[in-house]
């Protein structure tokens, strides 16, 4: 399979032009945005998030926090089990911690975010609660996520899109998100049993694709459909552990399935969640809107026999 590699188009100039930047999204199916996050509060997350590593001593203790040196010993004791934790990177206990954290949330509310989202919506915007981190340290268990399409994990509506941002510098060698340009309009494909987040793949069944990767710097953005291909790049420096954010945001008025609006992997409730927490306003936020439920649709998630 040959594959055809190339760079984001970055849609930072058109971001005050709504009209271009719908168009863009449809021709595209993503959009780059170069520096949409102030990158000091990125930077203030990823500072907490490496907080929380370095409390369990999975940091290289003679290293500076801020450049996220894994300690490789202490790191290679974890039972494969625990650091696969629903794809996260971490065991549970660590994503417990991150899942607490409020910056974590409230980033999701940037008003550079949902600002963005209603331009491209054309319509008010309901950010998912269900917030993911991944904190792949790195560890030979912890593979690279497949090629997926984030509809069979999400469903409810379609028009669904998915924030992914690295939380702190990440450049492809530290093994970042890629994309397959305009593979939204091929509609839902197949998906096979992979390892790696998710634990689902997609069938790919051309003979040549347009992959699109960049180097991301703190603050960058790339959003993209839930239609859209995708797939993390392995790790090509060993000692790093590479931090990033998942944060998915719909118009307000269409349909969301139930588990969008629980914690990610149910690792907590969210009272608990929500203990020492400053701002009540990010507090079962989704509760003030007159939300349409749709039922989980099992059936999409598994094809059963190769399709090409």
């Amino acid at each position: 399979m040959t594959t055809i590699t190339k760079g984001f188009i970055d849609s930072s100039d058109i971001l005050n032009d709504p009209e271009a930047l719908r168009a863009r999204a449809a021709e595209e199916g993503y959009l780059f945005l170069r520096q949409l996050l102030p990158q000091d509060i990125v930077l203030e997350l990823r500072r907490q998030m490496l907080e929380v590593l370095n409390h369990f001593g999975w940091l290289y203790p003679d290293a500076p926090l801020m450049d996220g040196i894994g300690n490789q010993k202490a790191i290679e004791a974890i039972p494969r089990e625990e650091l696969v934790f629903c794809g996260t990177g971490v065991p549970r206990p660590a994503y417990e911690a991150v899942q607490k954290l409020e910056l974590f949330h409230a980033l999701a509310h940037h008003p550079n975010l949902i600002a963005m989202y209603e331009k491209l919506f054309d319509a008010p915007v309901l950010p998912h609660p269900r917030n993911i981190a991944r904190l792949m340290m790195p560890a030979k268990n912890n593979v690279p996520t497949p090629p997926h399409q984030d509809y069979i994990h999400i469903q409810g509506t379609k028009n669904v899109w998915t924030c992914w941002f690295p939380v702190g510098d990440c450049p492809i060698e530290m093994g970042n998100l890629s994309i397959i340009r305009g593979s939204h309009k091929e509609g839902l494909l197949m998906p096979k049993a992979a390892e790696g987040a998710g634990g689902l793949e997609v069938w790919l069944c051309e003979d040549h694709y347009e992959w699109l990767e960049e180097n991301y710097e703190a603050g960058d953005v790339l959003t993209f459909t839930s239609e859209t291909v995708h797939k993390s790049l392995p790790s090509q420096m060993p000692d790093r552990v590479r931090l990033s954010c998942d944060y998915r945001f719909q118009p307000a008025h269409e349909d969301i399935e139930e588990k969008s609006l629980k914690v990610h992997c149910d690792v907590l409730p969210w009272d608990e969640v929500y203990q020492g927490w400053e701002n009540e306003a990010l507090k079962y936020y989704w509760k003030n809107n007159d939300l349409k439920l749709s039922p989980w649709n099992e059936d999409i998630r598994w094809q059963k026999e190769k399709i090409c």
